[in-house]
């Protein structure tokens, strides 16, 4: 007699990412300014990535940007888009994504990281993270109906809405995303961020077991907590403290991401984890990191029974 042995092993699929923040920065054009879009979509895919989020240097259409993509060939894996449905309402908020979306379609984004930035301090050189914006009561009954709505617009577009929770803003903490997610529609996707998570003392572990029929796109944020711990210390700027060194990429940090991408793997996520780290490109080679990122997610994803395919 033959005894045949079935291992109950799973194996879910997931892509890797990068994102060009890296290379140069949007926020501050001085960090990685003379870096070409050329330059950063090569040293990604030679790294090994086959995907990349979208970049102040993109072209914005993608007659322009899908050649780009696909002589490294990478795709157009999500891209940052800085709403505030706090001053407009969903229908004005729209018709000024509408390009961006636009293009995210031409170019089959998975998704469009969203974020509520009104009021924010992310950028602000002299505004510490202990003074940044929180809502009234009324505030988010109002972004909660506003996002919603919004929402439902980009879903009937074909494109959804990943939200991501962002040191600096409305949504920074692990109570104020569980909110979010909890008094949103299905509409509403969530992105963990993995780094802001840690920097807002959140538990990223947690919001993927509770949310994980929810959780659309993640982003893999390592942190250096010794320049973590001086910045909560100083109460400093997030400008500042990125430029201190706070974010680094996964496997250079504080972070062990075999929990996190185990329970993953339990709550079968299969999507993109794009590595991303604000570093200053002149401290932080853009293309060394990049290799260590992709490196220690390939081995450590793999571990934890993720499958990379291309």
């Amino acid at each position: 007699m033959i005894l045949y042995i079935i291992t109950n092993i799973s194996i879910m699929s997931v892509k890797l990412g990068i994102a060009p923040i890296a290379w140069s920065n949007d926020d501050m054009p001085e960090l990685g300014g003379d870096t070409t879009l050329e330059q950063c979509l090569a040293e990604a895919s030679k790294a090994g990535f086959t995907g990349i989020e979208s970049g102040g240097k993109f072209p914005k259409n993608s007659k322009e940007l899908l050649p780009k993509l696909q002589k490294e060939n990478l795709q157009l894996c999500s891209g940052w888009y800085g709403a505030q449905l706090l001053k407009n309402t969903p229908s004005e908020e729209f018709e000024l994504m509408l390009p961006q979306l636009n293009l995210f379609k031409d170019c089959n984004s998975p998704c469009m990281v969203f974020a509520e930035v009104t009021n924010s301090i992310q950028g602000d050189p002299k505004t510490p993270l202990s003074k940044r914006p929180k809502m009234s009561e009324d505030e988010w009954k109002l972004l909660i109906s506003r996002i919603n709505e919004i929402s439902k617009m980009m879903m009937d577009e074909g494109m959804p809405l990943a939200y991501h929770h962002h040191m600096g803003t409305v949504i920074e903490t692990e109570r104020e995303t569980k909110r979010l997610i909890e008094n949103t529609n299905d509409t509403v996707k969530l992105l963990i961020d993995t780094g802001h998570m840690l920097f807002a003392r959140g538990n990223s572990i947690k919001l993927a077991e509770d949310f994980s029929e929810r959780l659309i796109h993640i982003h893999c944020k390592d942190i250096r907590k010794e320049v973590l711990d001086k910045s909560l210390k100083n109460d400093s700027t997030f400008r500042q403290a990125f430029l201190d060194g706070a974010f680094t990429v996964p496997g250079d940090g504080y972070i062990d991401y075999k929990p996190f991408l185990k329970v993953l793997h339990k709550k079968k996520y299969e999507g993109w984890l794009v590595v991303e780290a604000e570093q200053d490109p002149a401290k932080a080679n853009p293309f060394e990191y990049a290799k260590i990122g992709f490196n220690y997610l390939s081995k450590t994803a793999k571990e934890c029974g993720l499958e990379i395919i291309n």
